[in-house]
């Protein structure tokens, strides 16, 4: 894998798979990490390393991420969904996320009913494995009650995506929570058709919609202590 490879690889990636360029440089990072892990093992030779030095660099530009209103949030739990399907699943998980203060999607598809105790939502950001303790909203409950019926047991996850994973399995966990973003990502663009939302839906957008919305209303310092990370 030369520099000639990655150049080719990122042309490829914006003009033939139509990818933006945060998301490029996200699969260079990917490629950058394994390299690093393959040197350190000795795998590879550290004089084959594409991003060394004034080779292939990656530059990270910051992005303006735009949150939606109290009015587009209400269009998306408004609209009218077949029940269990795809883009409905999609729709119960992002609201999900914004409920509880924009929580990483991630964090939202591996959650098990074991989490949720006495009215309040216990869990570990992924991230930065800070514990967090919330109180389930009354919204967040309405859609609970949608997948009750098909919990196995306390260790079931909530959500159907990762339903089938090896729990045992940390890669196994992180391969299907990395396919069920895809499908969100997915879905999200057909909501975001469905309810006239010009914005950028995407899962990450829950948390920016939330501090929009809430910061009118809550005090900066709570707002922080909340949807810190």
């Amino acid at each position: 894998m030369t520099e000639a490879f990655l150049s080719n690889f990122k042309v490829f990636c914006i003009s033939y798979l139509e990818y933006k360029t945060r998301t490029v440089t996200n699969h260079l990072i990917y490629i950058r990490t394994l390299f690093n892990a393959a040197i350190k093992e000795g795998i590879v030779e550290a004089k084959h390393y594409p991003f060394a030095g004034e080779k292939e660099r990656i530059r990270i530009k910051p992005t303006q991420k735009i949150g939606l209103t109290r009015e587009e949030i209400e269009r998306i739990e408004k609209v009218s969904l077949k029940k269990d399907s795809p883009i409905w699943h999609t729709r119960n998980v992002w609201l999900f996320s914004f409920y509880f203060a924009g929580i990483r999607i991630s964090d939202v598809l591996q959650m098990k009913w074991s989490d949720l105790m006495d009215g309040r939502l216990y869990y570990t950001m992924n991230k930065n494995e800070k514990p967090l303790s919330l109180k389930i909203p009354e919204q967040a409950e309405g859609i609970l009650n949608f997948y009750r019926p098909s919990q196995s047991s306390q260790d079931d996850y909530i959500f159907p995506y990762l339903k089938h994973a090896d729990q045992k399995s940390k890669r196994d966990i992180f391969v299907k929570t990395r396919n069920g973003i895809a499908v969100l990502n997915k879905y999200l663009k057909q909501l975001a058709k469905k309810c006239n939302i010009t914005k950028n839906l995407s899962n990450h957008i829950a948390r920016h919609s939330f501090g929009n919305i809430a910061g009118d209303t809550i005090s900066p310092l709570m707002l922080q202590k909340i949807i810190s990370s």
